[in-house]
């Protein structure tokens, strides 16, 4: 007896090794290995011989690139080489319960868009700056838009009124921004009609626990409404004083609007382009750099915990929701701001509920949910230039491509992830 007590004790006092748990993804191999089929056999099906010529000029740069001729069936086919050689090692890596690298997966986007643009350009003239650029233009409310809708996430509650919010920035700032003959004045009116939306939306998840999402979708639908009748009765009949809006022009900052092609597409956009490079840096240092940030993710995560150590739960879920809608409402502005100078029915065409998606395709965090946003921006941008070049694919397809993208996006390559623990659950103290 006592022989068998000291070999328990003895075992007991052993360290106990942990033990790892691989697992073995396939949802990426299948995706890179389907990407790389539809290609080929889009090139197969449907060969455009001929010469792909990519123009790098543009912008006030002066130095500017000559176009490069490049031969379409070629490039497209090393291309394909490229992405199967992609695909065949993360399958490799699968198999070796390892994840393939960031950089590949880029790689593999990067060089599937550039076959693709030199088949579908074969004997056009493809406008690389322009292209670049009209997308980044173009991902504005998307990225505000992922923004308001990472911050209401991560401290517990659903933004599934980002489309309302939008839309009701376009209209509030098409208005100030007519009355004032000033396009900051309206930039501050969208800010304003982002939070009246938001407000109602904190006032009945949190103060009276409605469910989110359907108060969400409630809100979408009324802003929708409210903004059409106050079009007709109000806009429509005073046009030239109330739905003339200033606009933001082109801004090109000195020195760096000069650097070929880069300069072009990143520092020759307006106000609201740079206002949006500030925006998604001070959040994310903000989210994960400060106290405001710790305690936004706490009440996110474990409102109780949060509740004990001092945190007020709720108050703090309202005003960053009220924020979160300001923010959101930014991105409104680029509609009539930027994109029209004047406020148009339902003019947001979506946009919010694709800015959701890229929350989730963004996996909560503000960098990656701005890089999701332009990726959107580029296949609506890709989608009007294939259009131009009258490629075989039927017009209807090129009208569902961004749709299709951000599908494709959230269900392959973003994997795994896993949603703030209490997002849309109301917190009662006690």
């Amino acid at each position: 007896m006592t022989d068998i007590m000291q070999d328990v004790q003895a075992a007991s006092e052993q360290p106990i090794e942990p033990r790892r748990v691989r697992v073995r993804s396939w949802k990426l191999p299948i995706t890179l290995g389907a990407a790389t089929l539809l290609l080929a056999l889009l090139f197969l099906v449907a060969p455009r011989p001929g010469n792909a010529n990519f123009r790098l000029a543009g912008g006030p740069s002066a130095i500017q690139l000559g176009d490069i001729a490049v031969p379409a069936m070629p490039a497209a086919w090393v291309s394909v080489l490229i992405m199967a050689l992609i695909a065949a090692w993360s399958v490799a890596v699968a198999v070796a319960y390892r994840r393939l690298p960031i950089w590949a997966t880029l790689i593999f986007a990067v060089i599937g868009v550039f076959g693709f643009l030199a088949w579908s350009g074969s004997e056009h003239l493809v406008p690389v700056v322009s292209l670049f650029a009209g997308t980044l233009s173009l991902s504005v409310p998307l990225v505000f838009g992922g923004l308001g809708g990472v911050i209401g996430e991560r401290v517990g509650v659903v933004n599934v009124a980002i489309e309302g919010q939008l839309l009701f920035g376009a209209f509030s700032a098409a208005i100030l921004s007519s009355i004032t003959d000033n396009a900051f004045v309206g930039l501050i009116g969208a800010m304003i009609g982002g939070v009246l939306v938001s407000l109602v939306l904190a006032v009945f998840a949190i103060k009276y626990l409605v469910e989110q999402v359907i108060v969400g979708v409630v809100l979408n639908v009324l802003v929708m409404g409210l903004t059409t009748f106050l079009y007709g009765i109000v806009l429509v009949p005073n046009e030239e004083a109330l739905n003339r809006a200033t606009t933001f022009s082109s801004w090109p900052i000195p020195v760096l609007s000069e650097i070929p092609v880069i300069g072009a597409v990143l520092f020759n956009q307006t106000f609201i382009v740079y206002l949006m490079y500030v925006a998604v840096a001070l959040v994310t240092w903000g989210l994960f750099r400060t106290r405001w940030g710790l305690r936004l993710r706490a009440v996110g995560e474990h409102p109780q915990a949060a509740d004990t150590v001092g945190i007020r739960v709720n108050p703090t879920r309202f005003w960053n929701v009220t924020l979160a809608g300001a923010i959101a409402g930014l991105g409104g502005a680029y509609f009539t701001l930027v994109s029209v100078p004047q406020f148009g029915e339902n003019m947001t065409a979506g946009l919010g509920f694709i800015a959701l998606a890229t929350v989730i395709f963004g996996q909560w965090h503000p960098v990656k949910a701005a890089l999701a946003g332009l990726l959107f921006a580029f296949a609506d941008q890709l989608q009007r230039l294939l259009v131009v070049f009258g490629t075989p694919i039927p017009s209807e397809f090129m009208l569902m491509l961004p749709y299709l993208v951000t599908v494709l996006a959230v269900a392959g390559f973003v994997g795994k992830s896993r949603a703030p623990a209490a997002s849309g659950k109301p917190y009662i103290k006690g």
